[in-house]
C-alpha cells in the first residue's frame, strides 16, 4: 500500500507558466466562453478562470466543458498558479448548472457520454494540485454548484442563491454532489437539501458551513470575487510545496481510515524534508524574519 500511495502522492514536475489567454480550440466562432488570467503585482501566483456565457447564465454546455478541460491541463502543471480561483463574468450569475436546453436535443447515449465528461470535469477541479477557490456572486445551481463542491474553498455573496435542484427537474444531481455534499455537510442534511431541491441564501450556506465565508453584496456585484482574492493572498505567502502536499494529505487522509490516513500524512511529510522552502522557513524563524519561499 505505501508503495502505491508513494506513486500516487509524487510530486508534479516544472511546467512553463500559462500567459493570460481564451480558450477557443473547441469554439470556431464567436467569443471563448472562459478567460483564464495570470494575476501580478501583490496578487502574483493567483490565476483566474472567468466564465463568460452571458446568454445562457453560465451554463454548462459542450463548449464551456471543453474549454474548462483544456485550461485545466494546461495549468494543472504550472507551479507559478498558487491559487485557482473561479469567478463568473456574468453579474448576478455563478453557473446555472447544466445547460438542459443543449441536453433535450441529445440522444440517451448522448446525454450519459457528457454527464460522464461533466463528471470528469468535477473530478479534474477536485484534483487539481494547488488550491482552489470558488467567488460565488450569484446564482449557484445543480452543476453550479457541483462545480464549487469541486473546489477547495467557497466564498459567496450573502445574497447569491445556491442548491443542488436536480430532483425539481426529474433528475439526481450527475457530476459529483451526491458525495461531495454529504462529505461537506454530513449525510443528513445532505439527504434533506437533495431530496428537497431547497435554494439557499449565501448567509445560509454559510450558518450550514457549505461556504468559508459569506459577504454583502456591493453595487457592482462581486463582493465574494473580492473576499476571495483576499483569502488567496493569504495563502501565496506560504510554501507552495507544503501547501500542495496538504492539500494531498487531506484530501486522500479522509477517504480512507485513521490509521491509512497518518501513513498518507506522513509520505506527504517526508516529501517535504528536502525542499528547499523547508531550509528556509527554519532560517526565517531562527533569523526572526519574514520567510521567502520559492516553491523548490
Amino acid at each position: 500500500m505505501l508503495r502505491a500511495l508513494t506513486n500516487v502522492l509524487r510530486l508534479p514536475r516544472p511546467w512553463s507558466p500559462l500567459r493570460t489567454r481564451s480558450c477557443v480550440s473547441h469554439r470556431p466562432t464567436g467569443d471563448p466562453e472562459i478567460q483564464v488570467r495570470a494575476l501580478t503585482g501583490r496578487d502574483q501566483g493567483i490565476t483566474e478562470i472567468l466564465m463568460n456565457r452571458p446568454s445562457a447564465r453560465n451554463a454548462l454546455g459542450n463548449v464551456l466543458v471543453s474549454e474548462l478541460l483544456e485550461a485545466l491541463a494546461q495549468l494543472r502543471e504550472d507551479q507559478q498558479v498558487r491559487v485557482l480561483l473561479f469567478r463568473s463574468g456574468v453579474k448576478g450569475v455563478f453557473c446555472a448548472g447544466a445547460d438542459l436546453k443543449e441536453r433535450e436535443q441529445m440522444s440517451e447515449a448522448e446525454v450519459e457520454i457528457f454527464v460522464q465528461r461533466l463528471r470528469g470535469l468535477m473530478n479534474e477541479i477536485a484534483a487539481f494540485p494547488a488550491p482552489t477557490i470558488a467567488a460565488m456572486d450569484g446564482f449557484a445551481l445543480g452543476g453550479g454548484l457541483e462545480l464549487a463542491l469541486a473546489c477547495d474553498l467557497r466564498v459567496a455573496a450573502s445574497s447569491a442563491v445556491m442548491g443542488l435542484i436536480e430532483t425539481t427537474r426529474g433528475l439526481l444531481p450527475g457530476a459529483g454532489g451526491t458525495q461531495r455534499l454529504p462529505r461537506c455537510l454530513g449525510v443528513a442534511l445532505a439527504k434533506e437539501l437533495i431530496f428537497t431541491g431547497r435554494r439557499l441564501s449565501g448567509a445560509q450556506a454559510h450558518a450550514l458551513g457549505l461556504v468559508n465565508h459569506a459577504v454583502s453584496q456591493n453595487e457592482e456585484g462581486n463582493a465574494a470575487y473580492h473576499r476571495a482574492r483576499e483569502l488567496a493572498q493569504e495563502i501565496l505567502p506560504q510554501a507552495p510545496i507544503a501547501v500542495r502536499l496538504g492539500k494531498v494529505a487531506i484530501d486522500r487522509g479522509m477517504e480512507v481510515d485513521i490509521a491509512s490516513g497518518m501513513a498518507i500524512e506522513g509520505l506527504c511529510y517526508a516529501q517535504n524534508i528536502p525542499t528547499q522552502d523547508r531550509l528556509e522557513g527554519m532560517a526565517a524563524f531562527r533569523e526572526k524574519r519574514p520567510p521567502r519561499f520559492v516553491g523548490k
